[in-house]
């Protein structure tokens, strides 16, 4: 069995391949192209069911508390500022919705505002992962045992199976790949 960085890296190498396909939504909305209402639509509730409620949600109700028990501050330490880049991470992807919503509606403007929202969003959870990776989860495999980050990805299966039904990690990896061919950002791996 994975431990538990490593579930939440692979993880983080999903979310990467989807910030590659919004961009590139982006860039096309930017040039002026059409782009089916169904990829705005797509990437976005990726990212809010599985950045936000799968990973975000593996990470703010079990890994961070955990690394918080273990010793680590909570607000002014990695884990305070993870939670904060949550949060702004949330209300980017709320404007994205807002904008796709008047785009779907043939409002002036909500291709840019989707596609602004969209950068943002991307270079925000790009800087949020190399963080993770590099420090965070360096420094959680230092403080906990292989035993200890083993019983954590354990527990992420439950708590995934709670906050988003049986099925749903699968149907939306089902989804990122649809997504990645109609995108044309290549496959997933």
């Amino acid at each position: 069995m994975a431990t538990a960085t490593e579930v939440l890296r692979k993880e983080h190498d999903a979310i990467l391949k989807m910030l590659e396909a919004t961009e590139t939504t982006a860039a096309r909305l930017t040039r002026g192209e059409k782009v089916p209402d169904s990829i705005l639509a797509g990437l976005i509730e990726f990212f809010q069911q599985f950045a936000d409620r799968c990973h975000h949600g593996k990470e703010e109700e079990v890994f961070f508390p955990r690394l918080v028990e273990k010793g680590m501050p909570q607000k002014d330490g990695p884990v305070g500022v993870m939670l904060q880049e949550h949060e702004m991470g949330r209300e980017l992807i709320r404007r994205m919705s807002h904008a796709e919503g008047d785009y779907r509606a043939g409002a002036p403007g909500a291709a840019a505002s989707w596609a602004l929202a969209a950068r943002s969003y991307a270079a925000l959870l790009r800087e949020h992962i190399t963080k993770e990776n590099d420090v965070l989860f360096v420094m959680a495999e230092q403080m906990l045992s292989e035993a200890e980050q083993r019983k954590l990805a354990e527990t992420f299966e439950r708590v995934e199976i709670e906050r988003m039904g049986a099925g749903t990690h699968e149907r939306l990896h089902a989804s990122m790949e649809q997504l990645l061919r109609e995108v044309g950002s290549g496959p997933a791996h």
